[in-house]
């Protein structure tokens, strides 16, 4: 596939977890997808996706993902991102603190020659997020 394509998939698939409209990633995501950095219990192809952004949406309502940095090749794509929102539901079994969090990750997302993702590699800084909303001491 070409690099335009790529992006404009991983484009749609940023837009599905900032709407909530994550059916969506069902024609994105390749049935057999593999995440090398799931979530806890996070299942394989689109399921898993859209389980975890799920729940990402309900603890973060307000939930947007800038992307900051892009590099792509014809089946690969990298990118930096800072992920924003208000903690205004459960988080990991914690209840709303109503503090807003700012964090940044990467990902290196491959694509099928359908433009379809099929792996996954990934790195957020959680522990900064859980600093931010009160959640942990470390």
């Amino acid at each position: 596939m070409s690099q335009q394509t790529n992006i404009a998939a991983q484009t749609a698939f940023a837009e599905a977890v900032i709407t909530g409209d994550l059916a969506a990633l069902d024609v994105i995501v390749a049935p057999d997808s593999i995440d090398h950095d799931p979530a806890p219990g996070q299942l394989p192809g689109p399921e898993g996706y859209k389980a975890m952004f799920a729940d990402l949406r309900a603890a973060f309502p307000d939930l947007h993902v800038a992307v900051e940095h892009l590099v792509a090749t014809d089946d690969e794509l990298a990118f930096a991102y800072t992920i924003t929102g208000t903690h205004l539901g459960p988080l990991m079994g914690r209840p709303a603190t109503g503090r807003k969090a700012s964090y940044r990750g990467m990902q290196i997302s491959r694509f099928d020659s359908d433009g379809k993702l099929v792996e996954r590699w990934g790195s957020s800084d959680e522990l900064g997020m859980l600093r931010q909303l009160g959640l942990t001491e470390l």
